[in-house]
């Protein structure tokens, strides 16, 4: 099973995920990904060009965090003829938010995940959280905020983008909703859905 967390900055994808994944690997093998991943020359290029606020264009932006994802293709495919599970802390659905609210076009990008042959997740876990939420907790972790986490409106546009994906069920067997405001109340939520999935799934 293949389950990736989503949401705004600051929506707790990363705690979460963790979360998650110390409770799995009680049991099986655990596949943990977290993307950007900063200490991969792609990653690190993508996290230089957010501290810098530089403005590359945006088809190459976009392709920037495609060929982060895409680098672990074989891995996950492996992880997952395997039976066993993938956790990731954020993935290719993020593109879609956070580059839709920039303009491009998400049809056009999901053509590309398919050309780049992107596994699609099993569950797609979007932990909600309100726009302030997320500025006040980046806050709280880091002074330096980098041109996506410091702009409010910019977030509230990537949420929107969030809900349509949602709606439309967008790159994944399956979208949940979850309220990510109190850190405790997720994780016990998102336990309890994967367990259903999990269970549900034939041997």
């Amino acid at each position: 099973m293949f389950i990736v967390f989503e949401g705004i900055d600051g929506c707790g994808a990363g705690t979460q995920s963790e979360i998650l994944r110390e409770k799995l690997m009680a049991n099986q093998h655990i596949l943990f990904l977290r993307y950007p991943e900063y200490n991969h020359p792609i990653g690190e290029l993508i996290y230089k060009t957010l501290k810098q606020k530089e403005k590359l264009p945006i088809d190459s932006f976009f392709m920037l965090y495609v060929l982060d994802q895409a680098k672990d293709n074989e891995k996950i495919k492996n992880v997952l003829k395997e039976g066993k599970v993938v956790v990731a802390d954020r993935y290719f659905t993020s593109d879609l938010a956070f580059q839709g609210a920039n303009g491009f076009d998400v049809e056009r990008a999901l053509k590309i995940a398919e050309i780049m042959e992107l596994p699609k997740p099993d569950l797609i876990i979007l932990l909600k959280v309100s726009a302030e939420t997320s500025v006040k907790r980046k806050v709280k972790e880091k002074r330096n905020l980098d041109m996506y986490e410091e702009n409010l409106q910019y977030q509230k546009k990537v949420f929107d983008m969030y809900e349509k994906l949602f709606r439309q069920n967008a790159f994944a067997k399956e979208w949940v909703i979850v309220d990510g405001e109190s850190i405790d109340v997720v994780a016990q939520e998102v336990e309890r859905i994967v367990n259903e999935r999990l269970n549900a799934k034939p041997a």
